[in-house]
């Protein structure tokens, strides 16, 4: 089945068109994203109501793109996936709606996408893995530990009690004045830098628990700042540089602990490690978690950034999942601004 997937949840107007073939594998015939980096700088952040006007003007453009690159006309595609949370829920109100309108003019069924399930099944388009595995997303806006037990059965062992890790660089980016997105600014940064200067706390590691914490973090990062101010650019290298090995700490000893409950609670499984959102970028992050992944016995396993960040290909992808199972929805599909991914209404319970 060839599936249009469209994506505006947050800042990024995204369209792709992907085939499902019988055997469950999947090829991504176009994949188009629009960055609106540009439009929020002035700000230091993404404006929900400048985002939503952004997809308004160029979403029916990304969705030609996306058409012409796969050369696959709107008529002959299968199926309408549109992310319908969370997220900005201006956006998502764009891009839902779109999708309805396109279901209803071509006659093809409509997939309404919980963007957390798109993240958590890329990897079996990019790497066509089985389940059940598990999955650390890392981005702007979640940080969870979720085993994915198949389409729609999730378990959310682990998520932060405040901001998400993605969250948490784009603050100490504008904290120190960097530009942003902040999480390759200060990864930029923090390679000139001491890591050794600044001893940052890593809250909760003491507490036999999954969830993380990063407000603390990010008070210390201030702190730390306030008092050396005014900063020379060898002190932003330092703080970048000690809060990036914190952060990673964090992770690591977060994912040897998941991996460790993994093996208890499944242990005939192959044990996989899936990490998804833009934040998997990070190469210090990768590192580390490389290194827990070997020492555990696990395998690790990363899908291409463009695919790790918002995008409509793992959209689509969701879209197809969701359909080969049967399941598709109404045009009374309600847009969400928050959809856990373990919530009771996923509507799925076993696997493909």
């Amino acid at each position: 089945m060839r599936v249009l997937g469209i994506e505006t949840s947050c800042d990024e107007t995204a369209a792709a068109i992907v085939v499902r073939d019988l055997s469950g594998r999947g090829t991504i015939l176009s994949n188009i994203v629009r960055s609106q980096l540009e439009e929020h700088a002035a700000f230091g952040g993404v404006v929900p109501e400048l985002a939503a006007r952004s997809h308004v003007t160029h979403l029916d453009r990304i969705i030609a793109r996306a058409c012409e690159a796969a050369e696959v006309p709107l008529d002959e595609l299968d199926a309408i996936a549109a992310t319908a949370g969370p997220g900005l829920i201006g956006g998502v109100l764009v891009g839902l709606t779109t999708a309805k309108a396109l279901s209803a003019a071509l006659g093809k069924p409509l997939v309404a996408v919980n963007h957390l399930e798109a993240h958590a099944l890329t990897a079996r388009l990019t790497d066509g893995i089985d389940f059940p595995y598990l999955m650390l997303l890392v981005s702007g806006g979640h940080s969870q530990f979720v085993l994915v037990r198949g389409v729609g059965a999730y378990e959310r062992w682990g998520t932060t009690i405040d901001d998400a890790l993605g969250e948490a660089f784009d603050k100490v980016a504008k904290l120190l004045g960097l530009g942003q997105p902040g999480g390759p600014q200060v990864e930029t940064r923090a390679l000139d830098g001491d890591a050794s200067r600044f001893r940052f706390p890593r809250p909760l590691l003491k507490e036999d628990r999954l969830d993380f914490s990063f407000s603390g973090l990010k008070t210390a990062v201030r702190l730390a700042a306030e008092a050396i101010a005014p900063l020379s650019e060898q002190d932003v290298a330092d703080i970048c540089a000690s809060f990036q090995l914190a952060v990673a700490e964090i992770v690591s000893v977060r994912s040897r602990a998941a991996i460790e409950r993994f093996k208890t609670e499944l242990p005939e499984a192959a044990l996989r490690l899936v990490v998804a959102g833009g934040v998997a970028a990070n190469r210090t992050i990768g590192v580390g978690l490389q290194r827990v992944a070997r020492e555990s016995g696990a395998q690790l396993i990363v899908p291409p950034i463009e695919l790790c960040t918002d995008n409509g290909a793992m959209v689509a992808w969701a879209g197809a999942e969701r359909l080969a199972l049967g399941a598709s929805d109404g045009l009374d599909f309600a847009a969400k601004a928050r959809w856990p991914l373990d919530s009771a209404d996923m509507g799925l319970t076993h696997a493909v």
